[in-house]
């Protein structure tokens, strides 16, 4: 049973920074591609970012190029999303999502019917 628990959430000023953390348990974690998605109070879920599998490929949403950074750390199976000059619009529940690749692979996914699994999310809040 694969679980994610996002972590690193919370109120922070406009301006500011935060680093929220997704931890893995259950299967390999370095065989998953991931992702972190958002979802604002009567707003659908939308894609932040996301990192392969293997050698380092990442994407971003045009909304948080720039701003925003994912990484992720194989050996403590934690995948991270360092977000600086934070705006009201980026309040949202923030999820991390991984998707099994079974091979080596440098591609990235941006669609969340491309997952396989999520977590709960945690809140973030930006006030203005």
């Amino acid at each position: 049973q694969v679980q994610l628990v996002e972590s690193g959430g919370g109120l922070v000023q406009a301006g500011g920074s935060l680093r929220l953390s997704c931890a893995v348990s259950g299967r390999t974690f370095s065989s998953y591609a991931m992702g972190w998605f958002r979802q604002a109070p009567g707003k659908e879920r939308e894609f932040v970012a996301a990192i392969s599998r293997s050698f380092g490929g990442t994407g971003y949403a045009d909304s948080v190029k720039g701003r925003f950074t994912i990484s992720r750390d194989n050996a403590k199976k934690t995948v991270y999303l360092q977000m600086n000059s934070l705006k009201s619009e980026d309040t949202a529940v923030y999820h991390c999502a991984a998707k099994e690749i079974t091979y080596l692979s440098g591609s990235y996914y941006s669609g969340s019917n491309e997952y396989d699994f999520w977590g709960q999310g945690t809140q973030v809040t930006v006030s203005s």
